[in-house]
C-alpha cells in the first residue's frame, strides 16, 4: 500500500504537449492556476506551452505567418515557475480577442466564413503540436472553448481532435456551475479597504460618495465589497425590480421592430439613495456614508444615457468608458437639495481596475491552484474533453459538461446572479441602514 505522501502517480497519455491560454480581463491568482496546471503536466513528462495573450496571436496563424516561440508562445518550464504561485500579473498575458464572435448559432458552424478564426485558432494549435488546450477565462472565454469543441466536431473523419477544458475565472463571482471563483475574495478585499477609506474621508468631510465597482452581469462583487467595506447600502442589477425598473421600447437599427427592454427607473433608485443619507442624517446622526453601485447597471440606464458608448469585441458596452458614479452622484446631490432645500456633497468614484492583479489572498491561491491541478486531472486523469472544472465543499473536484452551462441553441453562458431574497441578498439588507421601502 502506498504511503500517503507518495506523489501522484505517473500516468500513460496520449497527451505530450498542452498549451495553456488566459482571455478576458485580469484576476488575482491567475498565476496560480497557471503554474499549478503548468507543473502538474510537466512533471507526468508533458511539456507545455504557454500561448501569449489569449487567441491574439492564434486567430492570425496563417502557413506564411507561423506561430513564434517569444513572441506568439513561450514554452514554460520548471525554471520559469519558481515562486510564481503568489505572484501579481498573468505570466502569459491575455487579451479579449474572440474567434467565436461571428458564430451565434449551431448553423453557423457549417459556415466556412464564420468559422474562419476557429480554424485559424484549430490550425496554429496543430502546427504547434498541441495535444491539448487549457483555457482560462470568463464566461466569454468559456462560449470560445465551447465554440471551438463544436468546430471540431464538424471536422472531417480522421482529423485530429484537440481536447479542451476551461477554468473559470471571473473577479464578478456570476459562474453557474461553481460558488466561488478564483480572485473574487482579493477583489473584495482590495475594493473593501477602498470603501472604508473613503467612508474616513466622507466622515471627516460630511459627504458621501457613490463608489461604482465591476461586475457587468451580477452584484456578487459589489455586494461583496459593500458587506466587508461597511457601505451604507448597495444597489446592483438583480434589485431594479418593481418600481426601480420600467420599460422602454425602441427600434432596432436594421430590421426596424420595436423592442420592448426592461430600463432602470433611474428617478425611483435616486429617491432610494437619497432616503438613505436623509435616515441617517435625521434619525441616526451620521452625515456621511459610502454607496456602493454595480457597473453593470449601466447596461440598464435609458438608451438616450447609453447611445454613442463604444462595445468591446463580445458587444457589451464598454463600461469603464461610462462614469455610472458621477451620473448618479449628480442627481442624488440635486434630489437631496430639493427634498431637504439643503446641500450635501456628492462624489462619484470608479473602483475595480486596482483589484484585479492585486496580489491574491491566501484562499484564491489555494482555490487557484486547485481549479490547476483540476485541468490536468481532467485531461489525464480522467481523459476528459468539453469540461469546466469546478469546485465544492472543501476544494472538492467536479467537472462541468459545457451541454450544462452553455444554451445549445443560442451558444450563450448562463448568469448566475445573487437570487434576491437568498441569505446572501438579505445580509446586505441586515448590515446597511434600514429603509422601509
Amino acid at each position: 500500500m502506498k504511503s500517503t505522501l507518495s506523489r501522484p502517480p505517473l500516468l500513460e497519455s496520449p497527451i505530450r504537449r498542452a498549451g495553456i491560454l488566459f482571455a478576458g480581463g485580469p484576476a488575482p491568482a491567475a498565476n496560480a492556476v497557471i503554474s499549478t496546471a503548468a507543473a502538474s503536466f510537466l512533471r507526468n513528462n508533458i511539456e507545455v506551452y504557454g500561448l501569449l495573450h489569449g487567441y491574439a496571436h492564434l486567430v492570425e496563424y496563417a502557413p506564411d505567418h507561423p506561430l513564434v516561440e517569444g513572441r506568439d508562445y513561450i514554452t514554460i518550464s520548471h525554471k520559469l515557475l519558481r515562486r510564481t504561485r503568489n505572484s501579481q500579473g498573468i505570466l502569459v498575458g491575455t487579451s479579449r480577442s474572440n474567434p467565436g464572435k461571428d458564430v451565434s448559432s449551431p448553423e453557423h458552424l457549417s459556415n466556412p466564413e464564420r468559422t474562419a478564426p476557429l480554424k485559424a485558432v484549430y490550425d496554429g494549435l496543430v502546427s504547434l503540436n498541441i495535444d491539448a488546450l487549457i483555457s482560462i477565462g470568463g464566461d466569454d472565454t468559456l462560449k470560445t472553448a465551447n465554440k471551438f469543441k463544436l468546430f471540431q466536431e464538424q471536422l472531417p473523419t480522421g482529423s485530429k481532435r484537440i481536447p479542451i477544458v476551461h477554468l473559470p475565472k471571473t473577479i464578478d463571482n456570476d459562474y453557474c456551475g461553481i460558488d466561488f471563483t478564483f480572485g473574487y475574495f482579493t477583489a473584495v478585499e482590495v475594493l473593501a479597504n477602498e470603501v472604508r477609506n473613503l467612508l474616513a474621508d466622507a466622515e471627516s468631510t460630511r459627504s458621501y460618495f457613490i463608489a461604482e465597482t465591476m461586475g457587468r452581469r451580477a452584484g456578487w462583487l459589489a455586494y461583496g465589497v459593500a458587506i466587508a467595506g461597511e457601505a451604507s447600502l448597495v444597489i446592483s442589477v438583480e434589485d431594479i425590480t418593481g418600481k426601480y425598473a420600467e420599460a422602454e421600447e425602441t427600434t432596432h437599427p436594421e430590421t426596424g421592430e420595436t423592442i420592448t427592454r426592461t430600463v432602470m427607473n433611474l428617478d425611483e433608485v435616486v429617491k432610494r439613495i437619497v432616503a438613505t443619507i436623509r435616515v441617517r442624517e435625521e434619525a441616526e446622526g451620521k452625515e456621511f456614508g459610502v454607496i456602493v453601485i454595480a457597473e453593470g447597471l449601466v447596461e440598464l440606464l435609458p438608451r438616450k444615457h447609453i447611445e454613442g458608448v463604444p462595445r468591446d469585441p463580445h458587444g457589451h458596452i464598454a463600461v469603464s468608458k461610462f462614469n455610472l458614479g458621477r451620473l448618479i452622484s449628480d442627481r442624488v446631490a440635486k434630489e437631496y437639495n430639493r427634498q431637504t432645500g439643503r446641500t450635501r456633497k456628492v462624489t462619484g468614484m470608479q473602483l475595480g481596475y486596482e483589484c484585479r492583479c492585486a496580489r491574491p489572498q491566501a484562499f484564491d491561491v489555494m482555490l487557484g491552484s486547485q481549479l490547476g491541478v483540476g485541468a490536468y486531472r481532467a485531461l489525464v486523469e480522467k481523459r476528459l474533453d468539453g469540461v469546466m472544472v469546478s469546485v465544492s465543499g472543501q476544494l472538492d473536484l467536479n467537472y462541468v459538461p459545457f451541454e450544462q452551462l452553455v444554451d445549445p441553441q443560442t451558444l450563450i453562458t448562463k448568469i448566475r446572479y445573487i437570487e434576491p431574497g437568498s441569505d446572501f441578498h438579505r445580509l446586505a439588507r441586515f448590515l446597511e441602514t434600514y429603509i422601509h421601502d
